[in-house]
């Protein structure tokens, strides 16, 4: 628990949070790099974040935009892999933390129920045992795999691919996934920096999904978790959300909570931090 937490005006918006979740009929949930890192898992925010996590890349002097794009498959693609296949393994390993247990449970109590729109691509929610039907992942996912070229519209899950790496040069040093259909190396399905090849079908039918549930909901309650501004998704989301719904919007972020509008509450805590505090609170509405 940090000291904020005895901040007079950190317990009062913390109050007014549980207090919008009661009186809320749906809750979306809007998540960002940070609801990762109480699991342990990078941010990645800006090159410091990831030159920390992956040395070897500081040593090659890429940067995230560098890595986190196609043309890195095509012109070192063992380096690709090395980061990539070194993601996929730590996120299979990774362990939500209860953040994602309190977020669900208050889902559940919703008369609307709860959707997750999401620029994370580890999986972290489906993990947590949240429906594969409410979540919309804008930026697909590291547990499907792709053709590099794309020779066909089509992806397939990766949980036949073991990667095995070097964490010292960041480079995979067992068999690169590769395409059934044409036996060229294989990508994983997420939409990165310049990129023109990533197929959208699955996240697609996510956001239709998401759009026909959108239908419903009458008084709802954003919680915006780690979303940051440099690559806006998810911020943008949030904004069309208020502003569509006049719903009220949470928005927990340790470096960055700044708003909009008065009414909505902003806590510069980390994710579990602040969903544990607000769950706190909200047990003088809820009983389990």
């Amino acid at each position: 628990m940090t000291n904020l937490l005895n901040d007079p005006v950190i317990q009062e918006s913390i109050k007014k949070a549980a207090n919008f979740i009661h009186q809320a009929d749906t809750l979306i949930i809007a998540a960002g790099a940070g609801m990762g890192v109480d699991s342990g898992l990078p941010d990645f925010r800006g090159n410091i974040g990831l030159w920390k996590a992956y040395p070897a890349l500081y040593r090659a002097e890429l940067s995230f935009m560098e890595i986190a794009n196609p043309w890195a498959f095509e012109k070192d693609p063992e380096l690709a892999w090395g980061f990539y296949g070194h993601r996929l393994a730590l996120y299979r390993n990774t362990i939500p933390h209860e953040g994602f247990s309190i977020l669900k449970r208050w889902g559940s109590k919703m008369p609307q129920g709860h959707f997750v729109f999401t620029s994370n691509v580890d999986g972290q929610f489906q993990k947590a045992g949240f429906a594969e039907s409410r979540i919309y992942e804008c930026h697909g996912s590291i547990h499907y795999l792709q053709c590099t070229l794309p020779c066909i519209d089509q992806i397939w899950r990766a949980n036949e691919f073991v990667p095995k790496v070097n964490t010292d040069t960041c480079r995979l040093v067992n068999e690169m996934p590769v395409c059934p259909y044409c036996n060229n190396i294989a990508r994983p399905n997420i939409l990165m920096f310049g990129d023109w090849s990533w197929i959208s079908d699955r996240a697609h039918v996510q956001r239709e999904n998401l759009d026909t549930w959108l239908l419903s909901p009458k008084n709802p309650v954003i919680i915006e978790i780690g979303a940051g501004t440099a690559v806006s998704s998810v911020r943008d989301f949030s904004k069309r959300i208020i502003e569509d719904y006049n719903g009220h919007l949470i928005r927990i972020n340790p470096t960055n909570c700044i708003l909009t509008r008065q009414q909505d509450i902003g806590l510069p805590l980390n994710a579990l931090e602040a969903l544990t505090a607000i769950d706190h609170e909200l047990g003088q509405f809820w009983q389990d």
